[in-house]
């Protein structure tokens, strides 16, 4: 029996040791993933009032699939401007709104995911929501595509108004008709958010912040918005009502690549 035994443990030691080597490897695979940097924090974290709809993890957006690097729908922030989104949302819960974002920290294989779809230009399955008045072959020449987006370093995000109490907006089903994304409030894609003129990623020129064509009740909404923001150091892209970056950023020149997920941000720190 002693002998036996003495064998069973040496060949017990033996499969533990080939175990070992065999999945090690993997293991530190794992671990090995791009990971934010401990100053990015998950918005919730900071302000879990502040709503989130986050677009690029369905396919309710202008490539009509999820796009890469979004495993989980949340949104990741640097710390300041996630506490600057706080106090944006602190001055608005008084007078009946919240901020809504339906884009945070956007990995760098995201927008190569953009970029791909924009050179394939027989994908057009969208078009008739999200750019129904421009040719894809104009995406880059245009501006609406591009190969570095500052959204990948992390201050900036994109964001509307809702009024209180939010009403829950109906999740979108492929393959249903699409409408114009600049088409009257009660004929386009319903959201829960104020009337802003457009609905979010609108690529036409309705959707600049200050275009004429927007008045009444839909630019003040806009105005809201953007006086609120930019009082707190927010700057926004003229072109497009939704985006703004918190300025100064902490990564003016770093664009990550690390996907969105809680545990790109559990793993950091």
């Amino acid at each position: 029996m002693t002998r036996l035994s003495s064998a069973v443990r040496g060949a017990v030691t033996a499969l533990v040791a080939l175990l070992t080597v065999t999945f090690a490897p993997a293991t530190a695979q794992a671990d090995t993933g791009p990971k934010a940097p401990a100053d990015f924090v998950a918005l919730r974290s900071v302000d879990p009032t502040i709503l989130q709809e986050m677009r690029y993890f369905t396919p309710h957006n202008f490539v009509g699939v999820r796009i890469d690097g979004y495993q989980q729908p949340v949104c990741i922030l640097t710390r300041p401007a996630a506490e600057a989104l706080h106090r944006a949302q602190s001055k608005l819960l008084p007078q009946g709104y919240s901020l809504k974002v339906y884009d945070c920290y956007r990995p760098q294989r995201a927008v190569n995911h953009f970029v791909r779809w924009a050179e394939d230009l027989n994908d057009q399955s969208m078009k008739g929501e999200f750019y129904p008045n421009v040719d894809k072959t104009r995406l880059f020449e245009d501006g609406y595509i591009a190969e570095k987006s500052g959204h990948s370093r992390g201050s900036t995000m994109d964001l509307t108004l809702v009024k209180l109490p939010a009403s829950p907006t109906r999740p979108y089903v492929p393959g249903e008709s699409l409408v114009p994304c600049y088409a009257p409030r009660p004929e386009r894609f319903p959201d829960n958010s104020v009337d802003m003129g457009t609905g979010f990623d609108c690529f036409d020129t309705l959707a600049h912040t200050l275009d004429p064509r927007i008045q009444g009740r839909q630019r003040a909404n806009r105005l809201l918005l953007k006086s609120t923001l930019e009082e707190l150091g927010f700057v926004n892209l003229a072109e497009e009502w939704w985006h703004y970056t918190f300025k100064p950023e902490p990564y003016p020149d770093t664009y990550f690549d690390f996907p969105v997920s809680t545990e790109s941000l559990t793993a950091a720190h």
